[in-house]
């Protein structure tokens, strides 16, 4: 199944049949941009239901326009899996939009209450037509490997610098230092750089005068280097990204030129063999008409 962020207008490049004509229907650039619209509609429409005082002031417009988008997305999936057949849930974003599609369509009271709040995952769809947001999407899932080693540094960093808290300040600030959790957790904040000076860290020098050395060290060691490197991964990943699909496009161009190439060595070769028979032709046509003139006494 082609990606659906693909425009694929072009009525020539599917098969001459009923299926064929569908595909381009739902390939078309117009028909993709449509659903884009109605995706980012549906976003703020969903936004406005979560209050009760516009709801009752748009006098039931709001439900009934969430009603008839889940349509539109029913009706869009159908003949997308029509088009498609089983090449729609070889794709990891075919099934992202049917999932999301079938959770709209549960019923909402009852046990299944909880998925009216779900209904927000619609948004995801974007991804599957917006190339940019699924190339970020993307990115973050090849660089998944990379982010989980650096995740584990962090993790022995936190646990690290956490036991080291609770031996020096857990007597006198158990509030921040008294267990290895209640450290860590108090290194998360001092990671995020929310209100770690006044609130945590300045108190804690007050008692020991060398505790600067310990917060100083574990926010170089966190927030400016771990960090960093998750940063550093993604857009590499990124960059890897953008090559790979630079590559994919100058081999597509190269295989287009050449096949263009083909074609046209094909089309001579075709007039040159024309030719040859025109002049074949021509000849036996002038034999026959020198052998049966007679000439003059």
């Amino acid at each position: 199944m082609p990606s659906v962020n693909e425009a694929q207008g072009e009525t020539s490049r599917f098969p001459d049949s009923w299926r064929g004509r569908l595909q381009a229907l739902v390939s078309a650039a117009w028909f993709q941009n449509t659903v884009i619209a109605v995706i980012t509609l549906n976003g703020a429409t969903l936004g406005l239901a979560t209050s009760e005082e516009i709801v009752a002031w748009s006098r039931g417009l709001i439900p009934l326009a969430n009603q008839l988008i889940l349509a539109f997305f029913v009706v869009e999936v159908t003949l997308r899996i029509i088009a498609w057949g089983r090449d729609f849930f070889r794709s990891a974003w075919g099934w992202l939009d049917f999932v999301v599609v079938g959770i709209s369509l549960v019923p909402n009271g009852g046990a299944y209450s909880v998925l009216r709040a779900l209904r927000i995952l619609r948004l995801l769809r974007l991804f599957s037509y917006v190339p940019q947001l699924r190339m970020v999407v993307e990115s973050l899932m090849r660089a998944l490997p990379g982010i989980g080693w650096v995740g584990m540094l962090l993790l022995m960093v936190f646990y690290i610098f956490a036991v080291m808290g609770t031996e020096l300040y857990g007597e006198a600030f158990p509030q921040w230092f008294g267990s290895i959790g209640t450290s860590m957790y108090t290194l998360f904040q001092i990671m995020t750089l929310e209100s770690w000076s006044e609130a945590i860290a300045r108190p804690v020098m007050a008692e020991y005068t060398g505790a600067w050395l310990y917060f100083i060290t574990f926010i170089l060691a966190s927030a400016f280097t771990v960090l960093n490197l998750f940063i550093g991964i993604i857009v590499d990943s990124m960059q890897q990204m953008h090559a790979d699909e630079s590559a994919t496009r100058e081999a597509a161009s190269e295989q287009k030129a050449h096949d263009e190439r083909e074609a046209l060595v094909q089309h001579i070769e075709q007039l040159h063999a024309k030719i040859d028979r025109l002049e074949q032709r021509l000849a036996q046509g002038d034999g026959a008409g020198h052998g049966g003139r007679k000439d003059p006494p």
